[in-house]
């Protein structure tokens, strides 16, 4: 009896969702939330007939006839649909009352986003952006580490794909950079320089980035999508540490100081300044578990919808991200 009783309840909390877009990534969160047991997957909508015929016959999964025929069927909107239409489908489910996860960038300007987030005050719904970043187990292992960095560096190269060069490569792959960073400097953007390059598409595919802060952090951003390996590496500078987070290859490296012992000892590594202090280097590895990124940011949505509490990347987050890749974009 018990155990039907705790099986009703969970039931119970399950969260209706539904996916808008069955492209590569729309495909990813199909199988992850039909996977997942704190989501029921009622189905979801593409407007290529072709594929969302293929995808419903391949998997299994309903297939609507349109964005407002599905909406009206859940409780929480996935929209993994491109940027482009990102605001008339979040603005179509939250004025239903549905909460939304929506891929980055969240809008593909600063006045959509804005005009989201008001919408979501006003029908009291969640929203969550897809900043997978944040729940790169590299970066979660050491996050709590990252203590008021004074210079950041990153680089995230990847090789070319088609997808995505509807938008410049700030908005495509620097956006993650920049939401990373934005997470842990505490402080107000100051000024900006940026250059880019268009090479293949008609927007800049290579592009560099200086971001100062009022509190005197500087951070420096490279970004491409015509290299030839994929990298996605950043390097944390602060007092007495530096952080290097492999985002690709979910690894960390962290190497701290202190004040040396009076009498080091035979494999201790000292270095001393010009002033004559000395300073123990030691390293920490701190364990990096494996996860699966998409399916943690997916499921921490549905806490903080059943919880009431705050998702981990907000709508506000997400724009505040968007308006620097702007200002970025803007200085090319």
């Amino acid at each position: 009896m018990l155990t039907f009783v705790l099986i009703k309840i969970n039931r119970l909390i399950m969260l209706k969702v539904g996916v808008l877009g069955a492209g590569h990534l729309g495909k990813i969160h199909l199988k992850l939330l039909n996977q997942s047991d704190k989501y029921q997957l009622i189905g979801f909508y593409d407007p290529v007939k072709e594929n969302a015929l293929e995808v419903s016959d391949e998997f299994g999964y309903k297939s609507f006839s349109s964005v407002d025929a599905l909406i009206e069927e859940v409780d929480v909107v996935d929209i993994v649909t491109p940027t482009l239409s990102h605001f008339d489908c979040a603005k179509k489910a939250i004025e239903k009352g549905k909460h939304i996860f929506i891929e980055k960038p969240i809008t593909k300007t600063i006045e959509e986003a804005e005009t989201i987030i008001k919408l979501a005050a006003t029908h009291n719904i969640k929203g969550q952006v897809g900043h997978v970043e944040r729940f790169n187990p590299a970066f979660t292992a050491v996050k709590d580490a990252i203590v008021n960095p004074m210079f950041i560096e990153t680089h995230r190269l990847a090789e070319f794909n088609p997808r995505g060069t509807d938008v410049p490569v700030v908005l495509d792959l620097m956006i993650h950079d920049i939401d990373i960073i934005l997470s842990v400097v505490k402080s107000e953007v100051l000024h900006i320089s940026a250059s880019g390059v268009s090479v293949i598409s008609d927007t800049p595919d290579i592009a560099n980035a200086r971001i100062e802060f009022k509190n005197g952090c500087v951070a420096n951003l490279t970004a491409s999508r015509i290299s030839l390996k994929n990298m996605r590496k950043t390097r944390f500078f602060q007092r007495d540490a530096y952080i290097a987070v492999d985002f690709f290859e979910k690894a960390t490296e962290v190497v701290k100081m202190k004040n040396a012992p009076e009498i080091p000892g035979d494999f201790d590594i000292i270095l001393q300044n010009a002033e004559g202090v000395k300073k123990q280097i030691y390293f920490e590895n701190p364990t990096v578990e494996a996860n699966n990124a998409i399916l943690d940011e997916l499921e921490t949505f549905a806490d903080a919808i059943n919880n009431n509490t705050t998702p981990i990347v907000t709508l506000e987050q997400g724009t505040e991200a968007l308006r620097v890749a702007h200002m970025i974009i803007n200085d090319f």
